[in-house]
């Protein structure tokens, strides 16, 4: 029977291996660190137990010590007491003091790289005097510069602008940044004015920073019929976890860079929250300046430098939302709650600063509002911000927009689009689906009452505007296409069916661009109203690339009778790892047809043409996944019965301190 020490060692060790790869090359949890040490701890101290036992009482006569010796190799090899087993278990050798050193170091290792993936970015990148620039927001005739530079010797700031095909050295100097200080983190945000619609430029400022950037298009030009744009969420530097890596390398910019290289060349990045993650693997502060570092660290990762023909990474033009890492996990408390308004400070300076402005009719004060609205080229945005003003999720008054942006986000959807502009885009940073199973009530799965609200209004803007409402979304650390069938088509049961193409207000989530990805799978459809179209969980690196081009297009794909239309064409391409896997096709009809309604052989009116999948590269169903999809499921079944529990055990300690509070 084995000794207890030797059960310490080999369960320790294996814990200590199989929880470290995990955290480094799997999901950086916070629950995986005080594992792997504890482990590691208890490890040494059963090898130092093991060490002292065998060690040969010195009051032994040689010939008992040659016995003892042959008897101990001899119940050796029946063990099995081999460098391999050793290698494997972390159990000493009684023969190869070699293998004990080295399977020891190895667990010690793991503990290393542990402990240089948890602090190393933290204590030796502070980044305090980081200094860079970047393109926010660009309209046809402005765009939003930031920059940020800590050395006071650089000041005042100059910043120019040109034209990049000007055959001339003139600049156009666009203002001068006199102050900056720790009052906004040392960032300044600069608007470039009196630009030309599609037209690429350059800028340069005094302390040697420069960029390119291109305006959009003119409303009603020619060139205002194409827009290409990329969106994910979601990015922590350096994981999966390499040793050899510079600690605020962020892998996922990198291979989108390069991409993107190969595409048309985007007119900005929508990213959907999560730029920095403040509490995973471990909330070492919740002060302003622990929430500023991780900006900083961010904007100082190497991967800004990774350059395409398009130039370096930081050139693209950046808009961003809020998430719930940037503040805490499943926030929910509001935006007078700590930490949020330590929270909300740097989001403010490095990314508010530059963003789109808030909408028309943004029902509050323009200083209070975190959510944006503006038309780029055939599409206008909007962008919710699903944080800040949400409530407690699963409640009959449960709100994920708060009233103002509800009642904002109502009259955008509302209000009919200028001529040229055939699509809305409403991005939110958590899935409108309730197709995800586990963590359900932080996305909109958790405010249903209000969706429906959003939803019915999508749906009329559909049938009576012309235009067509796509959702992007981010999250979830996988990306699931999703469509919301409005109950008017009374459509069958066939044309429901999970992993379909068809009709609906579509939503395209994904993430992460630079992050774990989930090994369960937790996406299904169990309803008819939300459809799923496609599930893709793995990779790394996941953003989508949206392409809207005019073109024609067949009006309805099922009928025997084509009907080519002109259209605006929305062609949604996936890509994981840096390769598109998957393309989805959307289309607006447009000319004398637009607003006119197709008719199915079935003779149901349909306005809006089904979308149709163009290509798909990822692998058919195996046993894996339905492996996973059990675990998911297993998994979302322990959630649920602790949720109950807890209720139950609150609604018992209420009745039992109802008779107290009566005497």
């Amino acid at each position: 029977m084995a000794s207890l020490p030797r059960v310490a060692a080999a369960t320790s060790s294996t814990a200590i291996r199989f929880f470290g790869f995990i955290f480094l090359r799997w999901i950086p949890g916070h629950h995986f660190v005080p594992i792997i040490f504890t482990s590691l701890v208890v490890y040494l101290t059963s090898l130092v137990s093991l060490g002292r036992g065998d060690q040969p009482s010195s009051n032994r006569s040689k010939k008992n010590t040659r016995s003892s010796k042959s008897t101990r190799a001899s119940k050796t090899a029946k063990s099995g007491d081999s460098v391999l087993k050793t290698l494997l278990t972390g159990l000493p050798s009684r023969r190869s003091r070699l293998s004990t050193w080295t399977t020891a170091l190895i667990n010690v290792a793991v503990a290393l790289l542990t402990l240089d993936f948890l602090i190393r970015g933290l204590v030796l990148y502070p980044s305090t005097d980081v200094s860079f620039s970047r393109i926010g927001y660009v309209s046809p005739t402005t765009a939003n510069l930031l920059l940020r530079e800590p050395d006071q010797s650089q000041l005042p700031v100059i910043v120019s602008y040109q034209e990049a095909s000007s055959s001339s050295q003139k600049w156009t100097q666009e203002g001068t940044v006199y102050k900056l200080d720790n009052s906004t983190d040392y960032t300044a945000a600069v608007t470039l004015r009196n630009l030309k619609p599609s037209t690429e430029y350059r800028y340069s400022l005094s302390n040697n920073k420069t960029g390119r950037f291109m305006t959009a298009p003119r409303p009603g030009s020619p060139a205002a019929n194409r827009l290409s744009f990329v969106t994910s969420s979601c990015i922590k530097p350096n994981f999966p976890y390499n040793v050899l890596s510079h600690p605020l390398k962020v892998p996922g910019i990198e291979q989108m860079t390069e991409a993107l290289g190969k595409l048309l060349r985007p007119a900005f990045m929508l990213f959907l929250g999560d730029f920095v993650y403040i509490d995973v693997p471990f909330r070492f502060g919740s002060s302003m300046d622990h929430y500023r570092s991780e900006y900083r660290r961010i904007y100082s990762s190497p991967s800004w430098a990774a350059a395409s023909i398009d130039g370096p990474a930081i050139d693209l033009p950046w808009i961003h939302t809020l998430d719930d890492h940037e503040i805490e996990n499943d926030w929910s408390q509001g935006n007078k709650t700590a930490p949020y308004p330590a929270a909300a400070d740097p989001f403010l300076h490095y990314h508010v600063a530059a963003n789109p402005p808030v909408p028309e009719k943004a029902f509050a004060h323009p200083d209070d509002v975190t959510y944006f609205s503006f038309v780029n080229g055939p599409a206008s945005f909007f962008m919710l911000d699903t944080r800040t003003y949400r409530s407690e999720p699963s409640q009959d008054n449960s709100t994920i927009l708060g009233s103002a942006q509800l009642q904002s986000l109502l009259a955008y959807l509302s209000t009919p689009e200028p001529a040229g502009v055939h699509w809305k885009f409403i991005s939110s940073s958590v899935p409108f689906t309730k197709n995800w199973h586990v963590g359900t009530t932080d996305t909109w799965g958790g405010f249903l009452n209000e969706r429906q609200t959003v939803f019915e209004a999508m749906w009329h803007a559909e049938r009576e505007l012309g235009v067509r409402v796509v959702l992007l979304s981010g999250d979830r650390h996988e990306f699931g296409a999703t469509r919301f069938p409005d109950p008017g088509l009374q459509l069958s049961s066939s044309e429901l069916q999970p992993d379909t193409a068809g009709l609906g207000v579509h939503e395209f989530s994904v993430g992460p661009l630079s992050m774990f990805y989930l090994p369960v799978r937790s996406y299904y459809q169990t309803d008819d109203e939300d459809v799923s179209v496609k599930y893709a969980p793995d990779g790394n690196s996941k953003f989508g690339y949206l392409d809207i081009a005019e073109g024609v297009e067949n009006a309805d794909p099922t009928t025997s009778a084509p009907t080519p239309l002109r259209s605006s064409i929305l062609t949604y391409s996936l890509y994981v790892d840096g390769e598109v896997v998957w393309k989805y096709r959307l289309s607006v009809p447009l000319g004398p047809h637009a607003g006119v309604q197709a008719t199915q052989d079935s003779g149901k009116k349909v306005h809006l043409p089904p979308g149709r999948v163009l290509e798909d590269r990822l692998g058919k169903k195996g046993w894996d996944v339905a492996f996973k999809t059990a675990i998911g499921r297993t998994e979302e079944l322990a959630r649920s019965c602790f949720d109950i529990a807890i209720a139950g055990y609150y609604t018992l300690l209420n009745r039992l301190q109802a008779p107290e509070r009566d005497d």
